[in-house]
């Protein structure tokens, strides 16, 4: 896809990305790193990290990639005390990383339930909370991008993540009322339908009837998602927080649901 943003918009900046070992998280990356920002990289898994980091610095990025546990808040601070050994808070900020996995919600266990929500919601909490930390300590402002569903028609099949994802969109709103006297912007991407990976695993033919019900008759890419990260980012958006922007074709208004 076309870079829209001049391709020194970021330089000078950090941006950190959770879940930027693959999918639309290193697609955040790739799009920041083209745009002049230094790039971290973290997601649990080291091997796909590194993979990823190689990727991007061959393409001439400068990366750190970490290893992190987002729902283990040990874990989370160790990254931060890191990065602030190294003179580093970033600039930005994107709560990436999550999951999930389709059941009925009759069927989903107590500790599934909890798993998704810890990840989800408690992970971007505490990624935030030790962000708005590391600004407030290098006395700077801050921006924070959350990335998280669709959710006006609701998620049959996913109970779990659609409720710590909606959890998500309302700590976004929060955390912009609490967090405007530090001069960090919050705010939040909803994507809909993405070409990635996560598709694999659902029917094929109520995929394609669900894109066919889209204002915009496609999946998105997600390419697409970065730039809007991008711009959310940018000082075009400076004047922005407290949004959750629908990234779907139309889907908020179609009710169609490709996802599910």
């Amino acid at each position: 896809m076309q870079q829209v943003f001049n391709q020194d918009l970021f330089v000078g900046q950090t941006v950190l990305v959770s879940g930027g070992g693959s999918g639309i998280g290193l697609a955040i990356a790739r799009c920041f790193g083209e745009l002049g920002a230094r790039l971290v990289i973290v997601a649990r898994d080291r091997d796909r990290l590194e993979q990823a980091a190689t990727e991007l610095r061959d393409q001439g990025m400068e990366v750190l990639c970490r290893a992190v546990n987002i729902r283990d808040a040990d874990s989370v601070s160790e990254l931060f005390d890191g990065l602030t050994e190294q003179g580093i808070c970033p600039d930005l900020l994107v709560n990436n990383a999550g999951g999930q996995f389709t059941a009925p919600a009759l069927d989903i266990s107590p500790n599934g339930f909890r798993s998704v929500v810890d990840l989800n919601l408690q992970g971007t909490f505490q990624m935030s909370q030790a962000y708005a930390r590391c600004c407030q300590t290098a006395g700077k402002g801050g921006n924070i991008v959350n990335i998280v569903l669709c959710l006006e028609q609701g998620i049959p099949g996913m109970a779990h993540a659609a409720a710590s994802r909606a959890g998500v969109v309302n700590l976004t709103r929060t955390l912009a009322w609490e967090w405007a006297e530090l001069g960090i912007r919050v705010n939040a991407v909803a994507p809909g339908t993405i070409e990635t990976d996560g598709l694999d695993n659902y029917d094929a033919d109520n995929l394609q009837q669900g894109i066919d019900q889209l204002l915009i008759k496609r999946m998105g890419s997600p390419a697409e998602v970065a730039q809007t990260v991008a711009f959310l980012a940018s000082p075009a958006a400076s004047y922005i927080t407290g949004i959750c922007l629908a990234q779907d074709g139309g889907e908020h208004l179609t009710g169609a649901s490709p996802q599910r």
